[in-house]
């Protein structure tokens, strides 16, 4: 499964997706995050304009898809600001990716690298509002991935 984290800087992507990640490996389980952040440091894109940012989500969707064929769970995230681009690649990965809205109202001293064409999601997506504590994010974050059959379900035994 893919886990693909979209939102605006500084609202709580990289903590919900590190999170996610070691719930996960709490079960042992082959999992990895994809940081926009380190990717960008890794192929030195600075480019923060839009091609720069087509550029991170493409070279983000191609290494999650190739780790997801390798059996991992995949944690992606990535302002990835537009909806089409991540439209294309739910459509490609059919329930194999879950993408995840992440929004505040709060003010988190990132808003000068907020990007002014973000595009939220409208449909088949989870909304999470991190104004709430973090426990209660990740709490109603779980909720919906069992929910949406896309979380693996495991035993007591296992825990």
């Amino acid at each position: 499964m893919i886990y693909w984290f979209t939102g605006q800087p500084g609202h709580g992507k990289t903590t919900l997706g590190a999170e996610l990640y070691s719930h996960l490996n709490t079960y042992n389980e082959k999992t990895i995050i994809i940081d926009g952040d380190y990717l960008r440091n890794i192929f030195k894109n600075v480019n923060y304009g839009k091609e720069g940012r087509i550029e991170n989500i493409k070279r983000a969707q191609v290494i999650a898809k190739f780790l997801h064929h390798q059996g991992y769970y995949v944690i992606v995230t990535l302002v990835s600001p537009y909806k089409d681009i991540r439209n294309e690649f739910k459509i490609e990965m059919q329930n194999n990716l879950v993408e995840i809205y992440v929004h505040t109202n709060l003010k988190r001293g990132r808003e000068d690298y907020f990007v002014s064409d973000y595009e939220p999601p409208i449909d088949n997506y989870i909304d999470i509002d991190t104004t709430e504590s973090e426990t209660n994010c990740f709490y109603k974050l779980i909720t919906q991935l069992t929910s949406y059959g896309n979380f693996p379900r495991y035993s007591r035994s296992k825990a």
